[in-house]
């Protein structure tokens, strides 16, 4: 059987990180969001934004670090590897600026899938834009719109994860995956 890759992804501010991190509390194999680190590591290269600034250079660089974290997941030991964000962020994002992609982009996510995604709904209550997070929460809205677009268009089946406490909405997408 192996192991199962479950996606959390959502726009941003939606809790995705928050839910990760209460399953690396709770003993669960999580596979973090590297689009941060992406951001970081160019801003000390004297570049604020990359992705505004050069978005298909960011795109490749977050597509090539989540299929190492792909490859990194077929080889756990863990029933259970839970992603925060998966490779079709990629193409949701750029489909949301209005950048195009090469061929590969698609490809990649076509030979690279997912067993369950679960998404999280932007929620004003919990929304705060920071360093890295430019986005305000209308744009928020835009991006839920391209992911669920982004992940229907490669078939996948979301699995809506309700507002609720930290506690609760990790417990929802536990009791999910044990069905």
């Amino acid at each position: 059987m192996g192991t199962k890759k479950i996606v959390i992804t959502g726009g941003p501010g939606t809790g995705k990180s928050t839910l990760i991190n209460e399953l690396i509390n709770r003993n669960y194999t999580c596979l973090e969001e590297i689009s941060r680190q992406v951001t970081l590591d160019a801003q000390k290269n004297g570049v604020d934004q990359l992705f505004l600034t050069n978005p298909l250079l960011f795109s490749e660089l977050i597509l090539k670090g989540r299929q190492e974290q792909f490859l990194h997941a077929e080889k756990a030991s863990s029933d259970l590897v839970f992603f925060d964000r998966g490779i079709p962020d990629v193409l949701a994002y750029m489909d949301y600026i209005g950048d195009s992609y090469p061929q590969s982009f698609e490809n990649v996510c076509k030979n690279v899938v997912y067993d369950t995604v679960f998404i999280l709904k932007p929620w004003k209550a919990i929304y705060k834009s920071d360093n890295e997070r430019y986005e305000n929460f209308e744009q928020a809205l835009n991006i839920h719109n391209c992911l669920l677009n982004t992940y229907q268009h490669y078939n996948y089946k979301l699995i809506d994860v309700p507002f609720d406490t930290v506690e609760n909405r990790t417990d929802f997408i536990l009791n999910t995956l044990d069905m």
